[in-house]
């Protein structure tokens, strides 16, 4: 099944990005990363993350974990969504601590560390490819549906169960 096609709960999202749902909530009611599938509406409702949406997740969680500004990485994060984040999984994201950069090339990395100060970088390739095992692992949803999709978890019989009983 396609990627746009499955989507993940709270969760489900915060156990592939490594966050706290008190973080997932404040990232979401604030618009830091909002949930493309599906928006909460009120109590009782659930957000539904796409597979992108844990990707930024994860993304924002790294920059917060090197000392990176909320500021500095909504404007980051702004730009992606800008862009329509085409290409994420080829990009490089690099911090000086106080801006984040785009870079799509090697040639673009290498003049960032000709300037001679200390940065840092994620290459979204590769957290995309760790979100994209940590969620085989887990519980999707059929956005069409509401089917639950169980990850390749032997372990989880209830799983198993509910959807046999629908």
């Amino acid at each position: 099944m396609a990627s746009e096609q499955i989507g993940y709960r709270g969760p489900t999202a915060c156990a592939a990005a490594g966050i706290t749902y008190r973080q997932l909530d404040y990232w979401a009611r604030t618009g830091l990363v909002e949930p493309s599938v599906r928006p909460a509406h009120g109590s009782g409702t659930q957000r539904l993350y796409s597979f992108r949406d844990v990707v930024v997740l994860k993304i924002v969680k790294r920059f917060l974990d090197t000392g990176v500004s909320l500021q500095n990485i909504r404007t980051a994060v702004q730009h992606l969504r800008e862009r329509g984040f085409r290409d994420l999984e080829r990009m490089t994201l690099m911090s000086d601590g106080a801006t984040v950069y785009e870079c799509t090339s090697p040639d673009e990395v290498h003049a960032l560390l000709q300037g001679g100060q200390g940065i840092f970088g994620i290459a979204v390739g590769v957290v995309w490819r760790d979100v994209e095992s940590a969620l085989s692992q887990l519980h999707g949803e059929r956005v069409d549906t509401g089917e639950t999709l169980i990850g390749h978890n032997p372990a989880d019989e209830l799983a198993r169960r509910r959807n046999r009983a629908v």
